[in-house]
């Protein structure tokens, strides 16, 4: 590959994509706040740069992978951001979470400068990115979609394309995080409910992981939850109440009652309030243990 990349967010997700991309040939300049996490790029032949508009070519592809909507905002619009740089026939592939509303209206704006707007946000953790194993759900202009083909199929192991409204894949991506905060809600209460019955939790969550629910989230979060092991964090459980509350006011411009979804953000928000933020998303069932008057 000889086309030039930029590339915004090196954190768990950011980095190994990155490197799959650089792997794939693509010749790739980087961005992240904390400039330390371009390093183990660099080694590998990326170009870092010290302000996010640097990393795109006039008419490029620059690639975003950030924390949350005001992130993705301050890099494609705020000082310094990309938006002017890239220009006409520039290409920006979001992959971040972020609320449908932001991508519609980073589309908006993009197409005022003559550039398109796609939205990629993915399905997997770490190490799905890394083998890349990722789910990509994407949506926006299909004038931009031909041309960052190769792009997702560097990273992922297959994409579905929602349609030309940009913020269609947030909307996919925000209902999926709902389901698999809703699963590891359920199996904290059941594997709980096993536990002050007198049952080992790892047999309980092996049976089913192998029958009525073997599937990856039963089996890799099941796992986990029944093991009680939250660190190191795969999925930062204070971004898991960042998308409950994206949840929340997606299905609130939607007149969508999600009474669940309102249990779940509770749920994340008593958690981080103990200072349990840093720990993986599926660390909510602490929260279970301790309303079923387990100490842990």
């Amino acid at each position: 590959m000889s086309e030039q990349i930029g590339f915004i967010g090196l954190g768990n997700m950011g980095q190994p994509m990155a490197q799959n991309l650089l792997k794939a040939g693509y010749a790739l300049r980087v961005y992240n706040r904390s400039s330390s996490k371009a390093e183990s790029l660099v080694t590998q032949g990326a170009q870092p740069v010290s302000r996010a508009g640097d990393v795109v070519e006039p008419g490029g592809i620059v690639v975003t992978m950030v924390a949350n909507d005001s992130a993705l905002e301050s890099v494609v619009s705020g000082e310094g951001g990309f938006l002017e740089r890239l220009g006409p026939n520039g290409i920006h592939l979001s992959m971040s979470t972020v609320s449908p509303a932001t991508a519609r209206k980073l589309a908006e704006l993009h197409a005022k400068h003559g550039s398109m707007y796609l939205a990629a946000p993915v399905f997997g953790r770490p190490d799905a990115a890394a083998a890349r194993k990722l789910y990509i759900s994407l949506s926006g202009p299909q004038a931009g979609k031909e041309r960052v083909k190769p792009i997702l199929n560097a990273l992922g192991q297959s994409v579905y394309d929602f349609g030309d409204d940009p913020g269609a894949a947030n909307v996919i991506k925000l209902t999926g995080n709902f389901l698999i905060a809703s699963a590891m809600e359920a199996m904290a209460e059941a594997l709980t409910l096993a536990e002050k019955n007198g049952i080992e939790r790892s047999k309980v969550i092996n049976m089913f992981g192998q029958t009525n629910f073997a599937c990856p989230i039963y089996q890799n979060y099941g796992k986990t939850i029944a093991e009680e092991r939250y660190t190191p964090a795969g999925f930062l459980l204070s971004l898991g109440l960042k998308d409950m509350n994206l949840v929340l006011q997606t299905a609130e411009s939607a007149q969508m009652p999600m009474p669940f979804a309102s249990l779940l953000h509770d749920r994340f928000m008593a958690s981080v309030a103990r200072g349990r933020g840093d720990m993986d998303w599926s660390a909510l069932a602490m929260g279970v243990s301790e309303d079923a008057g387990l100490q842990k």
